[in-house]
């Protein structure tokens, strides 16, 4: 795991490259203590910049490795699993080795089979390839987007960054905010590629950009490389139970299995959820010993699940580590830093919990930790998912699953469940129906568009973020496919990268320098996740049925039979101390001042949403505000923090 970035700039390559090129590397220095190396080339305009943590071949893994016979050079942040298998077979086709590092695979498979290397490569990776021969240089992200990489393509060059922040540390690329953005994060949901800045995107999962010299300019070339595609309704795998249960199991123990490859030691996240239970159960019986393993306990009963998660451990023999998260934890400095290394805003206070975490973890001594991400994109486990199964499945028509489903997950009202349906003309016409997922997002649009200013609604005009997130879908994706699958490709595409593995993921992992493998993740896993039938997923109105028969000798009774609980931090309203931490970053970040200073709220109208939701005693309505208050904070902070 590590940080890249750099800039390739044939016309307008500056002088004091080198000084820039150490700032770049300063502002991602948490992606990579252990190091940092650069290839500056004034003659090609090229700078490649490289923060390193160490995890493979720890005393030869320096970057940016050189394959000097081709004129190839790279920098890589993340893991190529299998590694030692396909170095055995290129040098059996003759190709030489100068590093213990995984990376070097890269470099070699793109000099056998070109453009087309990217198919032989498994893992969690973004690199950045330069090919002097071509004069070309190729971006490419894992097909999750579990590592990020950003780019701008300017008058002055190209630049990249596994962090905005390290390329912003360039002065040549600008640094605006982006007025559509903005509203996005105060809905929470991003369009595929958009940042909170103009003229800086991501690269979109399971894309390669290719940026070819011409002339004093670029051509450039997006190019999809992996989507997660379901077959058609009713060209599922149709599979014997069992048979169902024992690939997904043996999918699984080869998956983990490579993720817990490393030089240094491997650590577990652990929550009271079957993934992070399973990943355990199955780490334990792989290794044969005990295995660390870091729970996160909230100081309010009905969001914990420690209790479930020590009943695991204890079952495989894990030496189980408990950080306690309070009330006072998950606002404040901690609430800055996560937007910080996260670089957008977030709904729930999870990531702050996450940033802590990892902070935890590597005070303990560890660099890696395995973890249970991508099991309910998979495997149908969301209930958003489960309501669209029962919804909009022929074969539950008239069903009362769905709202008996909501009526068990009533304390997630208002955040991640809608408390009522909601339609967009966009979504009917691109899915067929509205997905559940986004409806909770639509409400809090409704919410947030009466407090924006007449300056900032002037700025926007006529656009519709649900409208741009609906037609950033693939239709060739979603037509003739079945509801949950629609439903599940729709949530991948946007929440899996924008969410989960972002403030959720990698972003506040690494702020601590800490490397997260989510081994559901594994695109054979998923390969064969996406086959499996929707009725073998979700069974009787049980979701991720088939993982969970899988793990059924892994995980402890209570734990097999719980239904999916969403992991996520208490809310400010829950707790008289949150709300009095909330309310000493209201006062810092939603002042007079500072709401005159970025113009995108209506004082008077915020200041009197803010006044009714401390009065109030709707939770659902509440849950909503604390959403809206912890959009506008981060907003507000984004600003002074960069």
């Amino acid at each position: 795991m590590c940080g890249i970035a750099g800039v390739w700039s044939p016309t307008a390559y500056r002088d004091d490259m080198a000084e820039i090129a150490e700032r770049m590397a300063e502002r991602m220095v948490h992606r990579g203590p252990d190091g940092w190396g650069a290839h500056l080339d004034p003659e090609t305009g090229l700078g490649m910049v490289h923060t390193r943590l160490s995890i493979i071949g720890l005393d030869a893994g320096d970057q940016p490795i050189h394959d000097r016979d081709a004129g190839l050079i790279l920098t890589a942040n993340g893991e190529f699993y299998d590694y030692k298998r396909l170095r055995g077979l290129l040098r059996t086709d003759g190709y030489e080795f100068t590093t213990k590092s995984d990376s070097e695979i890269a470099l070699k498979l793109y000099r056998k089979h070109g453009l087309d290397f990217v198919e032989h490569l498994r893992g969690e990776f973004a690199f950045v390839l330069f090919d002097e021969q071509k004069q070309r240089l190729i971006l490419v992200r894992d097909r999750f987007g579990i590592r990020p990489l950003f780019y701008h393509a300017g008058e002055k060059g190209f630049f990249w960054g596994s962090e905005m922040k390290s390329m912003l540390a360039h002065p040549d690329v600008p640094r605006e905010m982006c007025p559509k953005a903005q509203l996005h994060q105060m809905m929470q949901v991003m369009v595929p590629g958009m940042t909170l800045f103009e003229g800086i995107h991501a690269l979109k999962p399971g894309h390669m950009l290719i940026v070819t010299r011409k002339g004093d300019g670029f051509d450039i070339e997006e190019r999809r490389y992996w989507d997660a595609e379901f077959p058609l309704d009713g060209e599922h795998d149709e599979l014997p139970d069992e048979e169902h249960i024992e690939r997904v199991r043996a999918a699984l123990v080869e998956s983990i299995a490579f993720r817990l490859e490393a030089d240094v030691p491997v650590a577990c996240y652990l929550s009271g959820g079957i993934d992070s239970c399973s990943i355990l159960g199955m780490a334990a019986a792989i290794q044969q010993s005990p295995v660390k393993a870091f729970t996160i306990s909230f100081d309010d009963a009905r969001y914990d699940e420690a209790a479930i998660a020590t009943e695991m451990a204890q079952k495989v023999g894990a030496d189980q580590d408990i950080l306690i998260v309070k009330a006072t934890d998950l606002y404040g400095e901690n609430f800055e830093q996560a937007v910080y290394y996260s670089e957008r805003t977030f709904y729930n206070t999870l990531g702050v919990a996450k940033m802590l975490m990892s902070r935890h973890v590597r005070d303990v001594g560890y660099k890696v930790v395995i973890t249970g991400e991508g099991s309910d994109e998979l495997f149908g486990g969301y209930a958003q998912f489960k309501a669209d199964y029962f919804l909009h499945d022929p074969a539950h028509a008239g069903s009362a699953a769905g709202e008996e489903m909501k009526k068990r997950n009533a304390i997630f009202s208002g955040s991640v469940l809608a408390e009522r349906q909601i339609s967009h003309p966009a979504f009917e016409e691109v899915m067929g129906f509205t997905p559940s997922w986004i409806q909770p997002w639509m409400l809090v649009l409704e919410r947030v568009r009466p407090l924006l200013s007449d300056a900032f609604r002037e700025k926007l005009g006529d656009y519709d973020p649900i409208a741009a997130i609906a037609y950033s879908l693939d239709r060739s994706m979603l037509d003739g496919r079945h509801p949950l699958d629609k439903a599940q490709y729709s949530w991948i595409k946007t929440m899996l990268e924008g969410q989960i593995l972002n403030w959720g993921g990698d972003r506040v992992d690494m702020a601590n320098s800490l490397e997260s493998r989510p081994a559901f993740l594994d695109h054979h896993v998923a390969e064969l996740a996406m086959r499996i039938p929707p009725h073998v997923r979700i069974r009787d109105g049980v979701e991720k049925w088939v993982v969970r028969e899988a793990m059924k000798h892994v995980l402890p009774e209570v734990l097999y039979k719980r239904e999916k609980f969403a992991f996520m931090a208490p809310p400010a309203h829950t707790d008289k101390a949150k709300a009095a931490e909330i309310d000493k970053l209201i006062e810092k970040w939603l002042s007079s001042e500072e709401i005159a200073a970025h113009g995108i709220f209506d004082e008077a109208k915020l200041g009197a949403s803010i006044e009714e939701y401390r009065k109030s005693d709707d939770h659902t309505q509440n849950t909503r505000k604390d959403i809206i208050l912890n959009h506008a904070i981060a907003l507000h902070a984004m600003d002074a923090l960069f």
